[in-house]
Parts: structure tokens; sequence; C-alpha cells
């Protein structure tokens, strides 16, 4: 009996912070400084992203293919995205050594236009607490994180964007 009453506890516990995820009621975590490079070789600080407006920052792993079903419809409509909302999006590929190789071919095939950032080593993967992939935030121009959502499933990108149209008017 003792096991069933923790089992519900946590269950309930996690369906509580599943809701305040999904409504977007964010973290108040801040995205954590780490160094990784692009896909050219170049490095990126994490934590200095650059951008003026709301940033997607999508975990993700070529051999993930909920994870390029994700970035390969929302680069169907990033453009429009963009234009409408001055969102960025960042790719953050967790190949690990042995897959690595296979990003940049990937990226360039599909033509993705979003900047993707090689994480090989999982470094910003664990300090931004992702356990598997896709794994998906949306920060607001402070670089708060706003809104977490794992997996994907054909629809999230609307999600997405509904919480996308609400930072852009803020």
């Amino acid at each position: 009996m003792k096991n069933i009453t923790i089992i519900l506890t946590l269950l309930l516990l996690s369906f509580s912070l599943k809701a305040q995820d999904e409504h977007g009621l964010g973290t108040g975590k801040h995205v954590p400084s780490v160094t990784l490079k692009d896909i050219e070789g170049k490095q990126v600080n994490t934590a200095d992203l650059g951008f003026d407006g709301p940033v997607v920052i999508s975990f993700w792993a070529t051999w993930c293919s909920p994870c390029k079903r994700e970035l390969n419809t929302i680069n169907d409509l990033y453009i429009d995205w963009q234009d409408e909302t001055g969102v960025n999006l960042v790719a953050v590929s967790i190949d690990d050594e042995r897959t690595k190789n296979a990003v940049p071919m990937y990226v360039n095939g599909k033509g993705w236009e979003y900047l993707v950032l090689m994480d090989p080593n999982g470094d910003f993967k664990r300090a931004m607490g992702v356990n598997n992939v896709p794994h998906t935030f949306l920060l607001d121009k402070e670089g708060n994180i706003v809104y977490s959502h794992n997996n994907y499933a054909p629809g999230d990108e609307e999600v997405l964007y509904e919480k996308i149209l609400k930072l852009s008017e803020q």
C-alpha cells in the first residue's frame, strides 16, 4: 500500500510539472554558459547567442527520427516565423564522435537556415537537463527559459509557434 501511495504521489507531481511546462509558465532558468562549435568550427558561447527576439533551442541527433521530423517541419515554416516574430532557432546536435561527421552533410542537404551547434561531449545537454531528444526550449529576449517540450508529434510546432507569438507581442 505504501508503494502505491508513493507511486501515485510521484505521478501527480509529474503531471503537475508537465501541465506547468505545457502551459508555458516557464522555469525561470537562464541558459548556461557553454562553449560549443558550429558546423564550420567557429566557437559559440551558448549564454551569448546575440539574438534580439525569442530563441528556440532544439536538441537533436542525426540518428533520431522524431528530431529530424520536428526540425524539418519547422524549417518549412521558419522564414515565415522569423518575418512575423523575429524568432531565431538554434539546433544543438548531440551526435557523438562516431556520428558527428554526418551532421554537416544532413544540415546542408536539408538546407536548414538556422544556427547548428555541435555538443559531442554532451556538456550543454547536461547543463540544460536534457535526458532525451528531441527536447525543445523557448527563450525570451533576456535568455530566460519560458517553455520546454520533450519529444515530437505532428502539431507540436503549432503549439511552439503560439508560444513564440505570445513572446513576440510582449
